[in-house]
Parts: C-alpha cells; structure tokens; sequence
C-alpha cells in the first residue's frame, strides 16, 4: 500500500514537472504560426516596390500629439422669422501613445483637460488604411458648444454646457493606383513611399447628427429659445490624391475628396416650429487631407497629418453646415 502511494506521488511530480514545460511549448508553436502568418500577411503586397515598400521591422511605437475642432452653422426661415446659429465646440488637446506590430496597431490618448475635469467631450475615432481602401470614421458628444442663436432681431448667447451636439462623420475611400500611390505612407507609416506618385479616388461620405439646447439654458436664460437641429448626409463621389517625394526622406501629402449629396435631411425647429429643408439639392461633402513625412533614418520618422471634414449645402429653406478637423503631430521608431 505503501509502495502504491509512493508512485502514485512520483507521477503527480512528473506531472506536474512536465505540464508547464508542455504548455509553454504548445504557446511557442502557437504563436510561431501566428507570427508567420502575420509576417506573410505584412509582406504580401501587390505595390510596386519601385514606389512602395513595407519597413523591415516587426514593431512600431508612436508617440502622438492630436488636436480636434468642430463647428457648425445653421440658418433657416421659421414661420416667416429667420433663423440662425454658429456655435463651436471647444479644441480638444490629446497625447496617444501607439504601438503596431506586423502592421496591426493600437492606441491609447490621455487628455490632460479631461484629467484635471475641465474638459467633459467624448470622441472617438476608428481609421483603418490599406493598399485600396481607406476609412475614416469618427463620434463626438459634446457639451462644450457656445456660440451665437439669431431668431428674428433678438440675438442669444449660448455658453457651454447650454447646448449637446452629437455628430457621425464616416468616410470611405477606393486608390485605383495602389501599386504606386499609397494613403498609409502618409498617414500610418506602414509603407513607405520611394517615387513620386498619385492616383484618382473613388468615395463615398456621411455626415450627420443633432443638436439640441439643455435645460441649463432655461435656467440661466428663462426667455431663451428651445432649438432643435437635426441632419443626415450622404454623399458619392471622387478625388485626387498625391504624395511626393522630395530627398528620399521627405512625403508631401495632398487629396481632395468631393462627394455629391445623394440623400440630404436638414431639420431646423424653435420653439417647436420646424422646417425642413429639400431632399434634392446640389449639396457637396468634402473630404481633404495633408501630410508631411520625414523617414530621418530606416529606424526613425517624424511628421504632421491634417483631415478635414466640411460641407457646402445651399437651400433656401434650411442651411446647415458642418466643419470637422483633426491635426496631429507624431515622432516614432521602428523595431
């Protein structure tokens, strides 16, 4: 009986002695297969390397500073009264910090105004550049609006936290020369551009939300205007785009993205009076983009991106108008 228990012991050690060895060895051929499928994947590109090529690194860290801004005009005819609102919310200063391996990146910002709780926005961002396609696609909730609120001949100021806007801002774009032209060179430093080179650009684009005056308003300002706007773009369209490359180590980034507005919902209400403006217009989205990279060394790169959203409407009945941007500086290093 003795005996039985002292083996049985001997093959729980071994058992247990061996399991963490067997496990880690299963993890290391897990993740060898997931590495060189991600290695294969980073690899495979159908670019012409005379134009683009892919750094030889594993990793990526960046270091980013970001800042947003976004405005929005409104007029429109109520009832025979006219209407008008230019409000802005508050700049947004951000510091992220980025690391990409084979290609696949993430990012986490810290907003020192938030951090000190003098700063209540929400933003969120999601931007994915590929060989052909590229997205952007953008949330914000904010409270900081303030600005001015015409209605006939009486002007209203609104301060912040008067006033909610919430806005989607989405844009898609399709490179027709990818081999030689490449967005991520610019914009994520997954490529790297070697000649000169641009491509024509096929896109679509959406922009919509509502703005909405609080309660607080009505307290601060009992005799002050209830506004309500609602509105909702999409537009199809195409563009241009151009990176040149000066030094070997400098891109210069320009494109432009006009759409046409397919579907168009423009609502305006005060006082619970509405007015809704035309579905059919010539109205235009427009999407531009700016950048300069330098490539310091293999290792090393720096640079400055600018994306702006815009809108031009022209309706007599209602107008609203929206200007989104965002600049970023960066400094990063590759591995």
């Amino acid at each position: 009986m003795r005996h039985n228990k002292c083996v049985l012991l001997v093959l729980l050690f071994h058992l247990f002695a061996i399991s963490p060895v067997r496990a880690q060895s299963r993890l290391k051929k897990a993740w060898t297969k997931v590495d060189g499928f991600l290695e294969e994947r980073y690899y495979r590109t159908s670019s012409d390397t005379n134009y683009v090529v892919r750094p030889d690194c594993r990793w990526t860290l960046k270091l980013r500073g970001n800042q947003t801004g976004n405005s929005l005009h409104a007029k429109g005819t109520v009832e025979g009264t006219y209407s008008r609102a230019d409000i802005s919310a508050s700049h947004k200063t951000t510091i992220s910090i980025g690391v990409a391996y084979r290609g696949i990146s993430l990012a986490y910002s810290i907003n020192p105004a938030k951090l000190k709780g003098i700063y209540d926005d929400y933003e969120l961002n999601f931007n994915y550049y590929g060989s052909r396609l590229s997205l952007d696609a953008s949330y914000q909730r904010s409270t900081s609006m303030s600005g001015d609120i015409k209605y006939g001949d009486e002007l209203s100021r609104m301060e912040k936290g008067d006033v909610t806007m919430k806005v989607y801002n989405l844009a898609g774009y399709y490179c027709f020369n990818h081999k030689k032209f490449s967005f991520p060179a610019a914009f994520s430093q997954s490529y790297i551009q070697r000649r000169s080179a641009g491509s024509w650009l096929a896109g679509l684009s959406y922009q919509g939300g509502h703005i909405d005056t609080n309660k607080e308003l009505k307290e601060r300002v009992p005799d002050s205007y209830d506004v309500h706007i609602k509105f909702g773009h999409f537009g199809i369209g195409g563009g241009y785009g151009y990176n040149l490359v000066l030094w070997k180590k400098w891109l210069f980034h320009l494109s432009l993205l006009p759409t046409f507005v397919v579907y168009n919902y423009n609502r305006m209400t005060v006082n619970e009076e509405s007015i809704n403006a035309s579905r059919i217009r010539f109205n235009m989205l427009f999407n531009e983009r700016a950048a300069i990279v330098c490539n310091i060394t293999p290792r090393y790169f720096a640079g400055t991106t600018l994306v702006m959203t815009n809108s031009l409407f022209d309706d007599k009945s209602v107008v609203i108008n929206q200007n989104k941007w965002i600049a970023r500086v960066f400094v990063g290093m590759r591995l």
